[in-house]
C-alpha cells in the first residue's frame, strides 16, 4: 500500500499534464478510432521486484475509469522473467496515452526495489540492517524510499526534520564534535541525535557529549572493527560512503548495525517491462 501522506491523485495529474500539453496526445486521436478497445498486457523482461503497481493503474484509470484491470502480482513480490504484472481492456485512446506514464513510473520504482533487493541479499545472516538514504530526485523521494522499502531496506530520515545528523561540516563550524552534539541537546528537539564521525578519534568525545547514534564515514573494514570494539554497543552503529555490491557484505561482517547506501535511490536503473496491445473485436 502507498504511502498515507502521498498525494496519488496529484501525482498522476501533474504527471499527465507533463506529458500531455495543451493538445494531448495528437498521434492518438489522430489514428484511433474514438470507440476502439485494447486489450493489453504488462509484463516484466527480466527478474524484478514489483513496486509502484497502483500508481500505474491510477494512469489508465484516469483517462479511462472504466477500464477493466487484472492485477496478478503485488508491490513487494519478486517475480521471474516474463510475469504478467497487469491485464486491462478499455478504451485504445486512454491506454495509448497513459502507456509512457505508467511504465516510467513502475520501471523507475521496480528499478530501486530491484537493486535494494539485492543489496538486502549480499548482507542477509548478518546482523545489519539496510538504510536508504535522502539521495532521492527532487519531488519523488516519498515514492523512491517506498520502493527501497518494497526491496528490503529500512528507511532513515524521510526530511531534515526527522532527526538530528551532526556531519562533518556541522562539527567544523563548532570546533568540534563535543560543542556540536552540545548545542544539539541544548536545542531539544526531542529527536535522537545521530554524530558522523570519519575517525576513530572523535568516537568518545561524541559519546561523551552525548550522540546517542553514530554515522562511521567511509571507513574501512578494520577502522570499523575497531569502531564496533571501541562503542561495544553503548550506541548503534551505522557504515556509510562508498558501499557497493562487492563491498558491501564485508562492511556487514564487521558488525555494524546499519548500512546506509545512497546508490539504491541514486543511481538504480529501470527495469524492463513492457505493455503489448491487442485490438478488441
Amino acid at each position: 500500500m502507498l504511502p498515507t501522506n502521498f498525494d496519488l491523485a496529484r501525482f498522476v495529474r501533474d504527471v499527465l499534464a507533463e506529458d500531455l500539453g495543451e493538445g494531448g496526445d495528437v498521434t492518438s486521436a489522430a489514428c484511433i478510432d474514438e470507440g476502439a478497445r485494447f486489450r493489453a498486457e504488462m509484463n516484466c523482461r527480466e527478474e524484478i521486484v514489483v513496486a509502484g503497481i497502483e500508481i500505474a493503474i491510477a494512469f489508465f484509470r484516469a483517462l479511462d475509469p472504466e477500464v477493466r484491470v487484472e492485477v496478478p502480482v503485488g508491490d513487494g513480490d519478486m517475480v521471474p522473467r516474463g510475469t504478467v504484472l497487469l491485464r486491462l481492456e478499455g478504451s485504445a485512446r486512454a491506454m495509448l496515452t497513459a502507456e509512457r506514464s505508467a511504465l516510467n513510473s513502475l520501471q523507475h520504482l521496480s528499478g530501486i526495489a530491484t537493486l535494494t533487493h539485492r543489496y538486502v541479499d549480499a548482507i542477509a545472516g548478518t546482523r545489519a540492517t539496510l538504510l536508504d538514504t535522502r539521495k532521492t530526485i527532487p519531488g519523488l523521494r516519498v515514492l523512491e524510499k517506498y520502493a527501497a522499502r518494497m526491496g528490503g531496506a529500512a528507511n532513515h530520515r524521510m526530511r531534515l526534520d526527522d532527526g538530528v545528523l551532526i556531519k562533518d561540516n556541522h562539527v567544523a563550524v563548532n570546533g568540534g564534535v563535543t560543542e556540536a552534539v552540545r548545542r544539539a541537546s541544548a536545542a531539544n528537539t526531542g529527536l535522537q541525535i545521530q554524530v558522523e564521525v570519519d575517525r576513530v578519534a572523535q568516537i568518545e568525545p561524541a559519546l561523551a557529549a552525548g550522540a546517542q547514534r553514530l554515522l562511521l564515514d567511509n571507513m574501512d573494514s578494520d577502522t570499523l572493527r575497531e569502531a564496533v570494539a571501541i562503542v561495544d554497543g553503548r550506541v548503534p552503529l551505522e557504515a556509510s560512503g562508498g558501499v557497493n555490491l562487492q563491498t558491501i557484505r564485508g562492511i556487514a561482517g564487521t558488525g555494524v548495525d546499519f548500512i546506509s547506501v545512497g546508490r539504491i535511490t541514486q543511481s538504480a536503473p529501470a527495469v524492463d517491462i513492457g505493455l503489448d496491445f491487442e485490438l478488441v473485436p
